[in-house]
């Protein structure tokens, strides 16, 4: 097979091995989508994302979830990251849909690209150049990506050079998933949840997020199978009530059980919801983990849920919703209705004050982690905990 997004010898893609294993596809990027601001007819845009799993047969999805009319994107290519916006040379690739080179999402809608041979190693920086001729109304994409991607004004897509694409930006638009093909041994993990997740104060371009240092311990480790992470946090999302981005329950069949391959959920929802002040209490929590966790194993998936991590400092911190905190952790940790527990809260706490967070791993606003705290996450989760079994 041709290797269609081909590099020298000992970059990250090499050409495919043509085995005859059974293998499926499996989701190796992915970020929760959300209303973007306004689409711009005859934009394009260059995004950045960089991989988990590595496989062949590549496919990207685009979303006009958010959309209230079709969106036209007539140039859509895949290549391998150089340094900003330019790609190495000879990787850059047209990706098509069901053959034509133009594709039309209607309103409300996702879809797939046809796979594009060759192989793309794990870790890889992929770049996703998108052009649409008609985009209007209300764009979808993910606000904070923590990442640099880039912007021009008509069709430069085909284009390795960084040359017209001169235009910054921290989001990623139309874009919410990458899957590669791979062996049907492999799994992928999604990582459902808030700014946490999202990557919020983590540094940006570095991929620091909790969830890429779970990736990165994943390619090392033999102690699971799962290989594939999706990072689907969205800042300021809620479990329960729509806000920033739909809601963790509104959200799960998109975001979540939509991508082929996954295997487990990872739940780390709550916090937002009991800071809000809104008489949310720990059994409305409770009632909406069992919901997810009812959906997913109804989809054969298994479900890790995270302990929410502390918080005082904060300034909608109260002894209240500490107790709401301490009554949802201790639902999570002793029930026994996850399939397995990540227990993110002692990671995280002081041991001097357990509402507290550890200064050493608080990024200065008493909520979110620094890349020290993301790095002791995603070292606190049991890889084999990934490789459970729905009950």
């Amino acid at each position: 097979m041709v290797c269609a997004l081909a590099v020298p010898s000992g970059q990250a893609l090499a050409e495919d091995s043509g085995k005859a294993a059974r293998r499926h596809d499996v989701i190796t990027w992915g970020a929760g989508a959300d209303r973007l601001g306004e689409g711009v007819a005859g934009r394009g845009y260059r995004l950045v994302v960089h991989t988990s799993a590595g496989g062949d047969n590549l496919r990207i999805r685009l979303s006009n979830a958010f959309g209230d009319r079709p969106v036209t994107f007539d140039s859509v290519y895949a290549g391998l990251r150089k340094s900003g916006a330019e790609l190495v040379r000879g990787t850059n690739k047209r990706l098509t849909f069901d053959g034509a080179r133009s594709v039309t999402v209607p309103a409300g809608r996702t879809v797939y690209s046809d796979p594009l041979p060759g192989r793309l190693a794990a870790g890889s920086d992929l770049v996703i150049s998108v052009h649409s001729p008609d985009a209007a109304g209300p764009a979808t994409g993910h606000g904070m990506a923590m990442a640099t991607s880039y912007i021009t004004q008509g069709d430069h897509t085909g284009e390795e050079s960084a040359t017209n694409w001169a235009s910054r930006t921290g989001s990623w638009h139309y874009l919410d998933a990458v899957t590669v093909r791979t062996s049907a041994s492999i799994g992928a993990v999604v990582a459902l949840g808030d700014s946490i997740t999202d990557g919020w104060q983590s540094s940006t371009d570095l991929n620091r997020r909790w969830p890429d240092y779970l990736a990165r311990r994943l390619r090392t480790s033999s102690a699971t199978t799962v290989e594939g992470v999706a990072n689907e946090g969205i800042s300021g999302n809620k479990l329960l009530a729509d806000g920033a981005g739909q809601s963790a329950l509104n959200r799960l069949d998109r975001d979540v059980l939509s991508h082929p391959g996954v295997r487990t959920v990872f739940l780390f929802e709550g916090i937002n919801d009991i800071k809000a002040h809104t008489g949310v209490t720990a059994q409305d929590v409770i009632d909406g983990y069992r919901e997810i966790i009812q959906r997913s194993h109804d989809a054969g998936l298994c479900v890790v849920g995270a302990t929410v991590g502390p918080y005082k400092g904060w300034p909608e911190w109260d002894p209240a919703g500490e107790a709401v905190r301490q009554e949802i952790n201790a639902f999570i940790r002793d029930s026994g209705e996850f399939d397995r527990v990540a227990d993110f809260d002692r990671t995280l706490r002081s041991p001097y004050d357990p509402e507290r967070m550890l200064p050493f791993l608080d990024n200065g606003d008493h909520v979110h982690p620094n890349d020290k705290g993301m790095q002791a996450m995603a070292d606190a989760v049991d890889l084999a905990s990934l490789d459970c079994s729905a009950t």
